[in-house]
């Protein structure tokens, strides 16, 4: 079994001292169990299983070259869109702090990170998994140059490591078109420490899978993800949920193979609403949902009712609505989508994606 320690690096084969580059790109993924709560070291209280997106990406070139002075510091720039931007930097400080043990080159680079990403900010999708993510694997990339003889599999499972210190939900979105994070009896070297391809062989009913991001509300959220999951520690129906969630994986497993459209309706909406659940009974209880995201919900179950098109919502911890749908009925539902639904959304926005595969190099 992987432990943490596996991904301290002994010697280094080979010394660094050019300059250099790379340039990844990482995508964002949506639960379909969600994970809600969580441990000391970014650890999941409870296991979960994602769609990886396909277009709505971060891109992000990392440049490094050795420090000219001794500080003890790290030592990085910082820019969203070409612009510098010095409210992520604190962000990224704890990044680094809690990477550092597993890649000790950090302290001797001076780092120039540029990231864009392919959807609008604060938009309501997980910038943050997309973001790390890429950082994650632009770092291996460095690692390898410092050790060629690398695997494969050490690179995308430790990339995922990292990831996962920076922001859990981003272990997801490194490899793989559905991925599970969490240990789990179900799934087969599931880990708590980074996310695992899901190896089953996925009916082909959820091949192509679209995700229409209706975006609500692209404020600030009145409580932050990191908040919420600490509520989790005391909250009277923890422990049940965490229970669900083990449960929900393994029928979801099932789901994903048999290819039953009508359960994965059932269950993915059960999840987003069990999420928003555990938010509303927290001590202190908040709602993220705000009324565009209920008049969304209850016409995706009218409309489901009136044409049998296996056409469901989730949600993240937030007010957008992801509508997830088969691709045999993407012209249909994108009818819908901009007959009925976009008068909901801020400014008429909405994003067309699909499953995609994880993150990839960039020439």
């Amino acid at each position: 079994m992987t432990k943490t320690t596996d991904f301290i690096p002994q010697e280094y084969t080979q010394k660094l001292t050019e300059k250099g580059s790379f340039q990844w790109s990482a995508p964002s993924n949506i639960a379909l169990v969600k994970y809600w709560g969580k441990k000391e070291n970014q650890i999941p209280a409870n296991p979960s299983i994602s769609f990886t997106l396909n277009n709505c990406k971060t891109i992000t070139k990392l440049e490094f070259e050795p420090k000219k002075s001794t500080s003890k510091d790290f030592a990085f720039d910082l820019f969203l869109d070409g612009k510098p931007k010095e409210d992520f930097k604190p962000k990224m400080q704890k990044f680094f702090e809690r990477i550092e043990v597993y890649l000790p080159f950090l302290k001797d680079y001076h780092f120039t990170i540029s990231t864009e990403n392919t959807f609008p900010h604060s938009s309501g999708i997980a910038s943050s998994a997309s973001g790390m993510g890429a950082m994650a694997v632009n770092f291996m990339s460095i690692e390898k140059l410092f050790n060629p003889e690398m695997t494969e599999e050490y690179f995308w499972q430790k990339a995922s490591f990292l990831a996962r210190l920076g922001s859990g939900s981003a272990c997801r979105s490194i490899k793989g078109s559905v991925v599970v994070w969490g240990e789990t009896e179900s799934i087969e070297n599931s880990s708590d420490l980074f996310g695992v391809e899901f190896l089953e062989t996925i009916h082909p009913n959820f091949q192509n899978y679209q995700d229409t991001i209706l975006l609500v509300d692209k404020g600030e959220k009145v409580v932050s993800s990191t908040v919420g999951h600490e509520l989790m520690h005391n909250h009277p129906f923890a422990q049940q949920r965490f229970e669900q969630a083990h449960d929900n994986l393994a029928r979801m497993k099932q789901i994903l193979t048999d290819g039953n459209l009508q359960k994965f309706v059932e269950l993915v909406e059960s999840e987003a609403l069990t999420l928003h659940a555990m938010m509303m009974t927290s001590m202190p209880y908040f709602i993220l949902m705000k009324p565009n995201t209920l008049e969304i919900i209850n016409k995706i179950w009218k409309y489901r009712q009136q044409t049998d098109i296996q056409v469901c919502f989730t949600l993240d911890a937030g007010a957008n609505v992801h509508i997830l749908y088969p691709n045999n009925s993407k012209d249909k539902v994108l009818q819908f989508i901009k007959n009925e639904l976009i008068v909901y959304c801020q400014n008429q926005q909405y994003i067309c994606d699909e499953i995609g595969i994880g993150s990839f190099k960039l020439n």
